[in-house]
């Protein structure tokens, strides 16, 4: 039934956007807080005011995307398992998502603390290669996060990984791992989009290039991949377009459209969020995309 419905509201979106021309988010990217108990080499937005924001401000920052049309809830931290208000978890806000209406809800996790979240649609797992590579972009939590995926009971874990300079030769390490670990369902990969103070770990196109060679022969092996490979071309040219109404962050009342690195002079050019090509693509009226979209969401979701 939610499958059904989510695909109803796609194609509602599809007229809105592709035949209307309205500029109106489909995904809400939620901040719920900036604190992390990891420092990885990679990122630049955590630990800045170290807040966990409270239960009535990430509700009203869901409610106003709600209101703009999105259905598709993604909440993020920092590390969104260290969120609470009292006693509420990051659970009582995905079930008060879907009682306001929300047809798809996932959260991104560095799965260092708990990967059981029934109620979310998946858990994206960052995880940025193999034992080696992983520990030396986020730490010494390989062992640890294989631990609890393997203790996980809620068949809901997507792998998550951020392909760069540092990690981009273990593309195949990750794949496999989705493919054998029976509590993982899929697996998809963006590229490091470099904040100022991560240059030294960006692509070059050629690196690109090779790496959505590896990534279309592990779908070719039946390796459950949870991208489109009718976007790769646009990816290794970043040719997308940009910004990308369909995606927009809220943190605090606060609301970026495509992502908070829209602030930062030259960083659409060097965008690496494949979900975000995907999305740009799609309902702009490519239909390759849109066809790879329906028949890769009717496969995962």
């Amino acid at each position: 039934m939610r499958t059904a419905k989510m695909m109803l509201y796609m194609m509602s979106y599809g007229f809105k956007t592709i035949i209307l021309r309205r500029k109106i988010p489909v995904i809400a990217s939620v901040i719920v807080t900036d604190l992390c108990n990891l420092h990885c080499r990679h990122c630049s937005v955590n630990n800045i005011e170290r807040r966990l924001y409270s239960y009535e401000a990430v509700m009203k920052d869901i409610k106003t995307m709600y209101d703009k049309g999105a259905r598709i809830l993604m909440l993020y931290g920092g590390e969104t398992m260290l969120w609470h208000d009292g006693d509420k978890t990051i659970s009582d806000i995905i079930r008060a998502a879907r009682k306001m209406g929300y047809l798809n809800c996932n959260i991104v996790t560095n799965g260092t603390i708990t990967l059981d979240v029934p109620e979310a649609d998946t858990v994206l797992l960052s995880l940025d290669g193999g034992r080696e590579k992983h520990d030396l972009i986020r730490g010494r939590t390989y062992d640890k996060i294989l631990r609890n995926i393997r203790k996980s009971k809620s068949g809901n874990i997507c792998l998550y990984m951020a392909v760069n300079k540092l990690n981009k030769d273990d593309i195949y390490k990750v794949g496999n791992l989705a493919y054998h670990e029976k509590n993982i369902k899929a697996v998809s990969f963006n590229f490091h989009t470099p904040y100022p103070d991560t240059k030294d770990l960006v692509l070059t196109r050629k690196d690109k290039y090779e790496c959505c060679k590896k990534i279309e022969k592990m779908m070719k092996a039946g390796i459950p991949v949870f991208n489109l490979k009718s976007t790769f071309p646009y990816m290794i040219d970043n040719s997308f377009p940009r910004p990308t109404y369909q995606c927009e962050v809220i943190q605090e009342g606060k609301t970026w459209v495509c992502g908070r690195c829209i602030d930062i002079k030259g960083m659409c050019d060097e965008c690496g969020f494949m979900f975000v090509c995907e999305y740009a693509l799609a309902f702009s009226g490519n239909i390759h995309v849109l066809m790879d979209m329906l028949f890769t969401y009717l496969r995962f979701i």
